[in-house]
């Protein structure tokens, strides 16, 4: 009779010590990651991916280029493609999008490796500012802290303004208005559809998008893109066909490589993830954030910017309030 009391009692500490540590695991992510609560007011002077791209350049010259906008100087053209191309239902989780998760595992388990990749906005905005593309399974814990925190310290416009406003578009280009200049010479906020079809289709590999040479990857991309924008009624049947005609004119450089899908990339979102093309999701974007109507049509540039740039990050304080609603 001791004997099974000690037994029991021996088994009962085991599993308050496997509690207790699996407790412990599970808060480590969270004492072991920064607060997100300085982003409600300020913007970050830098980023874990800037700096990872500056210890890259190994010596080289590294100037990134981006300049902080508050999110109604953003193109809402934009602002629309890039939700619907990267995290559909932003407005409606709270960091984690569990329909893409069950997704992407149902698939990585159908073809035995991992496949469609199914973060979030918040997530990715967690990765490019504090972890960079290093690929763990402690980094991806530590991503969805991150995630966790920034939703529960920021609205949603916060942290889809900040995200616009870091995210990487092209060799040292960051943010938007960086990314806009450099790829069509015009500010994000006087972007066309077809230009902001394009500039949310670079995303999963920004650094091997090209214009004068444009990858068949980011030519299909930006088409369907496009179509979906009409789909979710995003533009009329008469601005669509306005569009795609600019997307081609976008699009007319010297063919690019024969690959459908774009190279993978890991600075941004997974390259096999793909909201848009899926004919039974519709976009959420926030009414306040796309009020507006789209931006008009201006004349697109046939080349890219220069491929170096010049410019140094200069944080505006007037973005610090951009995620307000």
């Amino acid at each position: 009779m001791r004997r099974s009391r000690k037994l029991l009692v021996r088994a009962a500490l085991a599993l308050l010590v496997l509690a207790a540590l699996g407790a412990l695991g599970a808060a480590l992510p969270f004492l072991l990651t920064p607060s997100a609560e300085p982003l409600r007011t300020d913007n970050p002077r830098t980023t874990a991916l800037i700096e990872q791209r500056r210890a890259e350049a190994r010596g080289r010259a590294f100037r990134p280029a981006q300049h902080w906008v508050p999110l109604d100087r953003i193109s809402p053209s934009l602002v629309s493609a890039v939700l619907i191309s990267e995290d559909a239902s932003f407005y409606a989780h709270s960091g984690f999008d569990w329909t893409e998760l069950r997704l992407a595992a149902e698939q990585s388990w159908e073809r035995g490796k991992l496949g469609r990749g199914a973060s979030t906005l918040t997530q990715q905005l967690a990765k490019n500012l504090w972890l960079g593309t290093e690929r763990s399974l402690w980094r991806k814990a530590r991503e969805a802290a991150l995630a966790v925190k920034l939703e529960r310290a920021l609205p949603k416009r916060r942290i889809l303004a900040v995200y616009l406003n870091v995210v990487e578009w092209g060799e040292g280009v960051f943010g938007a208005e960086a990314g806009a200049r450099h790829w069509f010479g015009v500010p994000a906020s006087a972007l066309s559809p077809a230009q902001a079809a394009v500039m949310a289709s670079m995303l999963p590999a920004p650094r091997k998008a090209a214009l004068t040479h444009p990858p068949r990857w980011l030519k299909e991309r930006s088409r369907r893109l496009l179509d979906r924008m009409q789909q979710v009624g995003r533009l009329s049947s008469e601005e669509h066909a306005g569009a795609a005609a600019e997307l081609e004119r976008i699009l007319a450089g010297s063919p690019g490589d024969s690959s459908e899908e774009p190279p993978e990339e890991g600075a941004a979102s997974p390259a096999g993830k793909s909201t848009w093309a899926r004919a039974d999701e519709t976009a959420t974007p926030d009414p306040a954030s796309t009020a507006t109507s789209t931006a008009t049509s201006t004349p697109t540039a046939t080349s890219t910017a220069t491929s170096t740039p010049t410019q140094s990050p200069t944080p505006d304080p007037t973005a610090a309030t951009a995620g307000t609603p």
